[in-house]
């Protein structure tokens, strides 16, 4: 079906429920024009967010099933998982947030999985209390790759800035051993293809930034951009990727610069995520590039601090939902068009000269 004629169903996680995750995901959806636009499906218990609407003095109404292929369009429906009466302890992390975020993450998942939902929105976790439960991942990415069989990349993004980072949740004390020439290169096509494919940038131009202060200093401060980095640049620059760099990361997020490029690799996880969230905190999005299907989440964290003030701001979590809306959009007509040409390419020259003529 076209993405013209689809509306969209928005699948939504809740994150560790001490936490902010379920205030954001309410004020997001509160708007009564909000389903005019997509199908909202939260994977959660009536009993806790009508305890928490209830708090907030938020006026959202649920149509509650059983099942997501009883989700109806128009309405905020909310896949009732669990029944049975909810504990809440703004502010801590306890035993039955933890599983319920865990147990929310997996069924919205293989909903994604097999194809109920078209979109996946994560609300903040925990992810030291979900590692002690036995989940075996250091954040949502690597569950995800792991559910898609192959590697993504973290990519934060808005409509001005868009970074990625090579190695995520790992010490600082680890990041060198884990770069290498294959993995810049690999990380590099994948965010190009996903510019492409899903930002609709035609011949996307990519900055690289450096591993040590001032790209290296010509091999003064360390060995990586000689050996590792720059090499990465010019085989993908000698197969027609535009990329650029090293550059050193403590000048680069100026506006002259960045703004000259479509997208950014960092390094490691800090070293992107700390200017982006600086320039962008707002209306940040955390993109899981690469994958075959769709996930965003928030820039931000479970912000057990303010939980339960009713302070916490949705931006980012609204950002998240539409954002991910424009990617299956934008991946769906892409799909559309390469379709369309494949076929006239396939098309004999015989029958095109008829229909030209």
């Amino acid at each position: 079906m076209s993405s013209k004629h689809h509306k969209i169903r928005v699948g939504i996680s809740i994150g560790d429920f001490n936490g902010i995750g379920p205030e954001i995901i309410m004020k997001a959806l509160k708007d009564k024009s909000i389903t005019d636009f997509f199908t909202p499906i939260i994977f959660a218990s009536g009993k806790l967010f009508t305890y928490q609407k209830n708090i907030f003095k938020l006026q959202v109404n649920f149509n509650y099933i059983d099942d997501v292929k009883d989700a109806v369009n128009g309405k905020i429906n909310m896949v009732n998982l669990w029944k049975d009466n909810v504990n809440v302890n703004f502010g801590i992390p306890t035993e039955e947030s933890t599983k319920m975020a865990i147990d929310s993450l997996e069924a919205a998942t293989e909903a994604l999985l097999n194809k109920e939902i078209d979109i996946l929105v994560t609300a903040p976790i925990n992810k030291d209390e979900m590692l002690k439960l036995g989940f075996q991942h250091a954040g949502h990415t690597g569950y995800l790759e792991e559910k898609a069989g192959k590697k993504g990349v973290m990519f934060l993004v808005t409509e001005d800035l868009k970074v990625a980072v090579s190695t995520h949740h790992i010490p600082v004390s680890e990041v060198a051993q884990n770069i290498s020439k294959e993995n810049i290169k690999k990380q590099i096509k994948i965010l190009n293809q996903t510019l492409i494919e899903d930002f609709c940038v035609e011949r996307p131009k990519i900055a690289v930034l450096g591993l040590n202060p001032h790209a290296g200093d010509g091999g003064a401060i360390g060995k990586e951009e000689i050996e590792i980095i720059t090499p990465a640049i010019q085989d993908l620059s000698e197969n027609g990727i535009l990329t650029f760099g090293p550059y050193p990361a403590d000048s680069f997020f100026q506006p002259s610069t960045y703004t000259k490029f479509d997208g950014v690799l960092a390094m490691y996880h800090d070293q992107g995520l700390a200017p982006f969230k600086t320039i962008a905190y707002e209306d940040g999005v955390n993109y899981t590039a690469g994958l075959p299907f769709i996930r965003t989440s928030p820039d931000h964290g479970v912000a057990y601090d303010i939980a339960g003030q009713n302070i916490a701001d949705e931006q980012s979590f609204s950002e998240a939902i539409f954002t991910g809306i424009k990617i299956f959009n934008n991946r769906t007509e892409y799909a559309e068009l390469r379709e369309n040409r494949l076929l006239i390419k396939k098309q004999p020259s015989e029958n095109r000269y008829r229909e030209e003529r």
